[in-house]
Order: structure tokens, then sequence, then C-alpha cells
């Protein structure tokens, strides 16, 4: 059977440019690590470019970028584990950059706020080379990944390395997905299960929270505060949207409405938006649907591509 079709073009080619070096840094015995960040951006024929050097797609021109966060409670994660989630995004003509950062297991905070802001500095630092537009940057992330999305909207100096120090890291919006933005709040409720002998954890330096804060565990409790985003809301933030589900059993939904509350308080209503999924639970499929996706993309939308 031989069928001849005229599908036409609008649909732009997305390309994946996997482990791409950003960061060299160190793990908690001080041994050299390097990180790494994978790319999916609109930026051509690239089997022409490679096999040609020539391309016969008309650039679109400079893309806004979505940095990908994965949760995993801080641990070790795949950088890529919802790398295809994160296309719907590239096929409305985001540059989507799903970024490795320092686990707790080889990382104690700030080290994986550190990572995230020097992946957004390299990506500014190449962003010609990439197709990014420099000035239109957003986070997002999921559980873990939406607690350093919502650090990296505070916009707060320092917690800054070396690498790519001509770039700044401060980004124009951010996506957290019922991240657990209060640290203390966490771990409190950890120390709670303790009574349950069936708990999976019996000491704090056990819990996700814990192993995030490293050093001493009489102390983790009180140095909670200085690692929850939601004690350092200032006129600095950038425009934030948070969705949570109303069945979440590890990160309450009660934090996010805390979060919001206290973003509304700080003045920031116009800027600030929370989403309460209907039986979503922590990171379900629910979260996941494209009238949540929509609802991000128009958030995104209003603040990188009006």
């Amino acid at each position: 059977m031989r069928i001849v079709i005229d599908p036409g073009k609008e649909r732009r080619t997305i390309n994946f440019i996997d482990n791409i070096c950003f960061s060299h840094v160190t793990d908690l015995e001080g041994n050299p690590l390097d990180l790494y960040l994978s790319l999916m951006v609109q930026n051509g024929n690239s089997e022409m470019r490679l096999a040609s050097g020539r391309d016969d797609e008309v650039s679109t021109g400079l893309q806004p970028l979505i940095v990908w966060i994965n949760g995993a409670g801080w641990r070790k994660c795949d950088k890529n584990l919802m790398a295809a989630e994160m296309q719907f995004f590239a096929e409305h003509g985001y540059a989507v950059a799903c970024i490795q950062y320092r686990h707790s297991g080889i990382g104690h905070f700030p080290d994986q706020l550190v990572d995230v802001k020097t992946a957004v500095r390299f990506l500014r630092t190449h962003a010609e080379q990439y197709g990014i537009d420099p000035d239109r940057v957003a986070t997002m992330g999921r559980s873990a990944g939406g607690h350093l999305s919502s650090w990296m909207a505070m916009n707060t100096d320092g917690f800054d390395s070396d690498e790519w120090a001509g770039a700044s890291s401060k980004v124009q919006a951010a996506v957290n997905y019922f991240g657990p933005v209060d640290i203390k709040r966490l771990n409190l409720i950890e120390q709670e299960n303790f009574k349950n002998p069936n708990h999976r954890w019996h000491r704090m330096e056990e819990t996700h929270g814990g192993a995030l804060l490293g050093g001493d565990p009489e102390t983790m409790i009180e140095r909670s505060d200085a690692a929850s985003p939601i004690f350092q809301i200032s006129e600095k933030t950038a425009p934030l949207l948070i969705l949570h589900g109303d069945q979440d059993p590890l990160v309450p939904v009660d934090i996010s409405e805390d979060f919001y509350r206290r973003l509304t308080e700080a003045g920031l209503e116009t800027q600030s938006e929370l989403v309460i999924v209907k039986n979503g639970g922590h990171g379900t499929r629910e979260l996941f649907q494209t009238e949540c996706k929509q609802l991000i993309l128009e958030f995104l939308d209003r603040y990188l591509k009006k």
C-alpha cells in the first residue's frame, strides 16, 4: 500500500540532549563529583545539522527555560525520571532542563540549593548555544524538588558557588509541586511517628529531613527553619504556583496552605497561586493530568511569555 499524506509542519521537533556537565563539586568525604543535566529544546533539525552542516527549520527565537528538579526526599534520584512528563512543556515552546543535584547521602543542605543555582547560572552562560532566553527562567519541582524550587523563588542572595559567577541565579517564576517547604513541621511529624514501633524510622537522622540537614541529631529541629523557604519570603520573591493533593499522606496539604497564607500576608497575593488537587496523594497521577499541566502552562506563560 502506497499512501501520500501532507501533515504540514505545525509541530516543531524536540531534541533531547543528555549528560551535559554543569558543575564540579565534592561529596561529604571531599571526593570530586561531576553534576549533569539534560535538555529538551525545540532547536531545529539536529539530524540535518549533523549530517550536512545546515538546518531546514526556521528558528522561533530564544525559548524561555524551565529547570525541572526531581524529588525522592532529597535522596538519590535519576535526573530524567520525570522527563517524559516534562515533554508537555517542551511541546509548548519551553526549553526544559532536568538537573542532578547532590542528594542527602553525599551532601547536606544547602548543597542542594547551591547545585540548583549553579545549574541556572550554567544555562544562562550557555543560553545562546542552546537557544535559551536568559531573561526568562523558571524552576519547577516535585516534593523535595518543590522545596528547592520554592527556595529558588525566594531569590535570596548567597548560596552561590564560584562556578559561572558572571551569570545570575535569580528566577522569574517558580512552580512547587507538593514540596515540604517547612522542614521543622516535617521533622516534628516524623518525631511523633517514632512512637509507632512499626514506623520505618526511629531516629531523626534517618528521616528525609534529618538526612538533608546532617550534623548533630539533637539540634536538627532547631536548625530546620534555616532550611525552610517558608521563612524566606520577601519583596524579592518571584511569582509562585503551588499544587498539592488534598490526600497527601507524606507532606500534609496544610503546609502548602500555610505557605500560601504567608505569601498573601506579605503582599504577594497577585503573583501567588495555590491549587488544591482533589483526591491527589503524594505524586499520584491526579497531579500530572493535562488539566494540572495546563494550569502550570498558563501561569508560566503569564510571567515568561507576556
